[in-house]
């Protein structure tokens, strides 16, 4: 297990590279729970706007890190996930807006497109009585009905690297040369290799004279990526000292043979019944499948991933928000920063093969002080990347109890709704793969319309379908 102690271990431990990084530690504070925005150096008009957000008090990392922030200084801020990082780089940059008014005052990089809108509703919220205006520059939306909204002049962008890039090099009279404030959110993310030419070709052409803050639950100490986000004498604001989930969040896991991992899925949402679920799978596919035959079963369940349009990816989230929907099935997609308040229980379907995956994962449910599950299946292929998610977090996990005979009980419903998500994946496939019908294809990567496609079908003459072709 040493190789894996060099990418799966805890990296948060001061290494001998990272004394070059001129940072400055500051630690979790024990003070009482009297503080307030307001003690922090937050203006009044942005307090008020905290109230009307029930924000009561500042959170560890908002206590940590705003005074910082207000004082002008490069952050590395590093806190478990679901405490309320928005806020910290949020109300500074708001503060500082409010000092000097300007166009493209910040910007705001983010690793998934679903976690750009969430941002923006924040600033937004936050920044409602001082007339914030925010664009969200994400893939799989219009170029042209973004272009309109840059060339308006927004104060505060916030994008994912690639599409920003695409608007940099593309898009008549857009600079961000007026940059005052760069984050990064998921800095982690977005420092790794994925995006290293876009973020590469945004820090040539963004100031060097600008203030620039890293946020994340699970930081790399990397040398060269940190000196990459150009940071200037940071401090590194800290409230969690190793990769941790939340307290008020309860772990178990299940030993499971793979062929059974569905029907034991189905035992558990229907022993659950009654609280709302995220679901993690692996792939795309694994998402659809999933959803289709939950589906079946009669569980109100909706996917989401990478093969979504933004459109069907967001409106599936809308669904699951507001509560007509119990089930997310998604990929890592959804595995980082959004905040969906009411998740109940979170469960890994199929093991994350990086092990902070898991703690970005199960921090979808216990945000802000509530209570939460987690449920992660292990299978005979699984037990090497369990024990690495243990060693990360550094606590065993207990056994979530199942009588077998019980969840046995469903094993024929299960076989049937298989067969019938086999059926309905090909369709899908096939449908996807005919000339002349991309918009059907697209139409159909939620399925939400592909619910018990077969039913609908039968009804209707084989040669129907040709027929309307011609």
């Amino acid at each position: 297990m040493t190789a894996d102690k060099e990418s799966y271990g805890d990296e948060t431990n001061q290494d001998s590279e990272v004394e070059q990084t001129p940072t400055e530690n500051v630690t979790e504070d024990t003070e009482d729970d009297k503080i307030t925005f307001k003690d922090l150096g937050v203006v009044d008009v942005l307090c008020e706007a905290c109230e009307e957000l029930k924000w009561k008090k500042p959170s560890k990392i908002q206590k940590e890190a705003i005074p910082v922030a207000l004082l002008g200084k490069d952050i590395i801020g590093l806190a478990e996930t679901g405490s309320g990082k928005t806020g910290a780089f949020a109300l500074p940059i708001l503060q500082a807006l409010l000092e000097n008014p300007q166009r493209y005052f910040a910007l705001i990089l983010t690793p998934t497109r679903e976690l750009a809108f969430q941002i923006s509703e924040q600033f937004e919220a936050l920044g409602a009585s001082i007339g914030v205006k925010c664009a969200v520059i994400v893939g799989g939306m219009d170029m042209v009905a973004q272009a309109l909204m840059l060339s308006k002049k927004p104060h505060i962008i916030i994008a994912t690297p690639g599409r920003l890039v695409d608007h940099l090099e593309n898009t008549k009279g857009f600079n961000l040369r007026p940059l005052k404030y760069l984050v990064m959110d998921e800095a982690d993310r977005i420092l790794n290799m994925d995006f290293e030419v876009e973020v590469d070709k945004i820090l040539r052409v963004i100031p060097r004279e600008r203030h620039t803050y890293l946020f994340s639950a699970t930081m790399t100490k990397k040398v060269q990526k940190l000196q990459r986000a150009s940071l200037q004498d940071p401090v590194k604001v800290e409230v969690s000292t190793k990769y941790q989930t939340v307290d008020k969040l309860m772990q178990s896991y299940i030993f499971i043979p793979v062929k059974f991992k569905d029907v034991y899925l189905v035992h558990i949402l229907n022993e659950m019944a009654g609280n709302s679920f995220i679901v993690f799978v692996s792939t795309c596919a694994g998402a659809l499948r999933c959803a289709l035959l939950l589906r079946n079963l009669g569980l109100a369940a909706v996917p989401l991933h990478g093969q979504m349009s933004q459109n069907k990816r967001l409106a599936a989230l809308n669904k699951f928000k507001s509560k007509s929907r119990s089930v997310l099935i998604c990929t890592d997609v959804a595995s980082r920063g959004l905040d969906i308040p009411h998740v109940d229980v979170v469960i890994n379907l199929d093991i994350p093969l990086h092990s902070k995956d898991y703690i970005h994962r199960v921090g979808r449910t216990a945000r802000a002080g509530r209570a939460g599950k987690a449920i992660t299946f292990v299978t005979q292929y699984d037990v090497e990347l369990y024990q690495r998610i243990e060693q990360l977090i550094g606590k065993q996990l207990p056994l979530y109890k199942t009588e077998e005979s019980e969840v046995m009980v469903l094993q024929e419903r299960v076989a049937e709704a298989q067969r019938l998500t086999r059926i309905e994946m090909k369709e899908l496939e096939d449908k996807k793969s005919t000339k002349g019908k991309k918009r059907g294809a697209d139409s159909d990567d939620d399925t939400e319309d592909a619910v018990g496609v077969r039913r609908r079908i039968k009804g209707k003459p084989k040669h129907a379908g040709k027929k309307r072709k011609r």
